[in-house]
Formats: structure tokens, C-alpha cells, sequence
């Protein structure tokens, strides 16, 4: 997983032309906490995709842009579009994840 140290650094993914899973997050954040131990497993899935963390205190002006008022949050770009998005304030499964990025890959 790509952690971003910049928000310059992080639109050089957005642009890109691999498909990106932002993974928005916060240390703080339970249901974040719940999910961590599964992203590795989640990302082997999806070896075509490249994935994102992202902080949402650190990029509160981002999430507030891409509506992300809930986390975690996935949202996946390529060449600068959005081509999906899981965003509420609910927990997230394994399942639920895997699920959502299917739909995409």
C-alpha cells in the first residue's frame, strides 16, 4: 500500500492510467482499525490495481472535495476518472470490499 507524502504526490495517482484504489482513512477510526489486517490480503486479490492510503486528517480538503465524510472509504480513479466509489460511515467487510473492487477490475 502506497502512502502518500504529499498532495502533489497523491494527484500523480489520480492521473494515472492503471486503475487506483484511494483507501481513505484515519488512524483514530475503529472501523479503519477493523479493516487494516485485511487490506494485504485484499491488494494480492487485485495485482492489476494499485492501492492508496490515504489520511483523511492529513487530506481533510481532499476527502471533503470527493465527498468522503465517512471512512473507510474506498474510491478507485483511472486517467483522472472516477470509476467507483464505497463510501458511507459503515463498517466494511472483507467480503464487501472484494465485492465492490470485482465489480471493477
Amino acid at each position: 500500500m502506497i502512502i502518500p507524502k504529499s498532495v502533489e504526490e497523491l494527484a500523480t495517482y489520480v492521473e494515472s492510467s492503471e486503475k487506483v484504489v484511494f483507501f481513505f482513512t484515519a488512524d483514530w477510526c475503529p472501523d479503519c482499525q477493523f479493516i487494516y489486517p485485511a487490506m494485504p490480503e485484499i491488494e494480492a486479490q487485485f495485482p492489476e490495481m494499485t492501492f492508496v492510503r490515504v489520511d483523511r486528517d492529513e487530506h481533510i480538503e481532499l476527502a471533503q472535495t470527493w465527498n468522503i465524510f465517512g471512512i473507510p472509504s474506498f474510491v478507485v480513479t483511472q486517467d483522472g476518472k472516477e470509476l467507483g466509489r464505497f463510501v458511507n460511515k459503515l463498517r466494511k467487510s472483507k467480503e464487501e470490499i472484494i465485492r465492490f473492487l470485482e465489480e471493477l477490475a
